[in-house]
């Protein structure tokens, strides 16, 4: 049967599981692996595959999907053992900002906010970790749609620094 090619699909699971066409993209895990960059830019025209993208990076990195390995079989990055030892083995954040729409700069900055706290809640289990400390624990709580755009901009970093320390 023909594959069905996907226009505006953003999930990588829903592509692979509903047999959607899929152009493997998979090698770019492992040059990213072995660049070792501290930062990456991944920069595209609109409809470009970018929320794809990084949703392969987060189903083949993250702890959550450990048991999904099925979605890499046959493609590029299964045939190296190294790398596939590392399927679900990390904590990741992943955040998109595709359905960030907004009349408003006012309105854009709100639904950021929104899409903050929803990522945070995907991680309230570190409020119970006692491997963070009263201080860390009250600024992961603070996170709310409320707060004020510093706080808004540093979250990302915070979530980091205690997943660092929740998971060593």
């Amino acid at each position: 049967m023909a594959r069905t090619i996907s226009i505006g699909v953003q999930d990588f699971a829903g592509l692979i599981e509903n047999d959607g066409f899929y152009i493997d993209k998979t090698s770019f895990i492992e040059e990213w692996w072995n660049n070792r960059d501290s930062v990456t830019l991944i920069t595209r025209p609109r409809r470009f595959g970018k929320t794809i993208t990084m949703s392969m990076f987060h189903y083949f990195f993250s702890l959550k999907y450990v048991g999904r390995s099925h979605l890499f079989e046959g493609l590029d990055i299964w045939k190296d053992e190294k790398l596939k030892s590392l399927q679900g083995t990390y904590p990741v954040i992943f955040m998109t900002f595709a359905g960030v729409k907004g009349r408003t700069y006012e309105e854009a900055v709100k639904t950021i906010k929104i899409g903050i706290v929803n990522l945070f809640q995907q991680y309230d289990y570190l409020m119970n970790s006692n491997k963070l400390n009263k201080t860390e624990k009250k600024q992961f709580d603070a996170v709310r749609e409320d707060m004020d755009d510093v706080h808004a901009e540093l979250s990302l970093n915070l979530l980091s620094t205690l997943l660092e320390k929740h998971y060593g």
